[in-house]
């Protein structure tokens, strides 16, 4: 497969040409890839009105993911945000109010989304208690289709999640087609899933709309996205969907990021399913020599190994500093659960490193606290009026009753714990206590 963007770049770079634009650097400096650092000179496209090598590029890779397939060098938050405003487009068109329903997972950019683009939304709650995961319930998710079959609705679900829990996306399709709905599936954690020896893409599976972030599991330089579109969706996505990247993106887009995802093309044509496979295999016999030395694990997906800490008698974050004394490097841990993200690139080796980290801390009585049981709280104030407010920080201690107007939470994970808008209960408080978030900004004043 070709790489127009990547041979674009290095044709200029190897030129003599005098660099009278952007940026700054002038293609010299101490990283080293300045050369290939480059804006949208004559012959190089532009990301957001593409109609050359970067058009070509992206064509490449909806051959690859059999979709409408567009770049975004912003992560997948870029395309989170741009399919939310086509689904507002498209109720627009059919002349209905929009709704989304959510799992309760939702990456923090969903919420942002809906302060930008001014879109109502309900949560599907989770029926477990850790706030990274939420399974779908398919009899709530069926009564609520039901109950708004007056409005254009879009379903939006994160999977995997990221413990490694992979939603039956087909299912859920099943029923959001029953009910004329847009099913949104946030795959940023899974853009691997359709070189699969058997493809579990939500797009292979029946979403209309699939946010991956090329970087997390794809060899793609951080920041490197992908806005997948079904070609089974009403014209109007795909037709919009560089005008919807466009108003929340950069006008400066990387052109290192840009290459780095030109060039995962032809390395994804180039052997990839069979070295793919050939790894998960591999992990997968290390998951279950875990198992047999007395691990447990969360989830189901190929590429991430997810250990349930406390049962082997360690909190998550402890367990993660033992082993990163011992050079290895974990993705995420929190009181529960530790993380680990592979990809081919670790290589085979690097799998009997992880083992032998892990098989050198000693089992221990398990540990049985848990996390809070999630409930949901009440919202006083949609997220976009609640983030516009005047506000203080409090302690969180001290916070019940208060109206919360900021996201509480790093990255990784970004996931929520509550969200801005809602009332904080006892629930909140002590959910808060339990993942370390000792204060947070509250509304000032009560709202007229």
């Amino acid at each position: 497969m070709n790489t127009p963007i990547a041979d674009f770049v290095k044709k200029y770079a190897e030129s003599d040409c005098l660099r009278f634009h952007m940026p700054g650097h002038k293609g010299k400096g101490a990283l080293g890839i300045e050369s290939l650092d480059i804006t949208e000179i004559s012959g190089a496209d532009s990301l957001f009105e593409a109609n050359g090598i970067i058009a070509e590029s992206e064509k490449n890779a909806g051959a690859l993911f059999g979709a409408n397939s567009f770049y975004s060098t912003e992560g997948s938050s870029l395309s989170i945000r741009a399919a939310l405003y086509l689904f507002m487009l498209h109720a627009a068109k059919i002349g209905k109010k929009p709704l989304v329903l959510a799992g309760r997972n939702a990456h923090k950019v969903f919420i942002s989304a809906s302060v930008l683009i001014d879109f109502e939304f309900e949560w599907l709650a989770p029926s477990k208690n850790s706030y990274l995961s939420c399974d779908i319930s398919e009899s709530e998710l069926s009564e609520k289709l039901a109950l708004y079959s007056d409005r254009c609705v879009a379903v939006y679900v994160t999977s995997p999640d990221y413990l490694g829990r992979i939603a039956d996306i087909k299912r859920i399709s099943s029923i959001c087609k029953t009910h004329n709905a847009v099913l949104i599936v946030d795959n940023a954690h899974g853009a691997y899933l359709k070189f699969l020896s058997e493809s579990r893409h939500p797009i292979d599976l029946g979403a209309d709309i699939s946010l991956d972030s090329a970087h997390k599991t794809l060899p793609v330089l951080t920041g490197g996205a992908y806005l997948h579109i079904s070609k089974n969706t009403p014209d109007i996505f795909a037709e919009n969907a560089k005008l919807a990247l466009s108003l929340f993106g950069s006008t400066s887009p990387s052109y290192l990021i840009l290459q780095s995802l030109d060039i995962a093309n032809r390395y994804i044509s180039n052997g990839f399913k069979e070295r793919l496979n050939e790894f998960c295999n591999a992990v997968d016999n290390l998951k279950h020599e875990l198992i047999s030395k007395g691990f447990s694990l969360f989830g189901d997906e190929p590429l991430k190994i997810t250990l349930d800490a406390k049962k082997y008698g360690y909190y998550g974050q402890e367990l993660a500093d033992l082993i990163a004394e011992k050079g290895v490097v974990c993705e995420f841990a929190d009181k529960d659960a530790v993380v680990f993200m592979l990809t081919p690139e670790n290589g085979l080796g690097s799998l009997e490193r992880l083992k032998d980290s892990l098989f050198s801390l000693p089992k221990k009585a398990e540990i049985t606290d848990s996390a809070p049981e999630y409930k949901q709280a009440k919202r006083a104030l949609t997220p976009k009026y609640a983030m516009l407010c005047e506000s203080e920080t409090v302690d969180t201690e001290n916070s019940e009753g208060r109206i919360l107007c900021e996201f509480n939470v790093a990255c990784p994970p970004a996931v929520p714990i509550a969200v801005c808008g809602e009332i904080i209960d006892r629930n909140t408080i002590e959910r808060f206590e339990y993942y370390g978030i000792k204060k947070c900004r509250v509304v000032k004043n009560k709202p007229l």
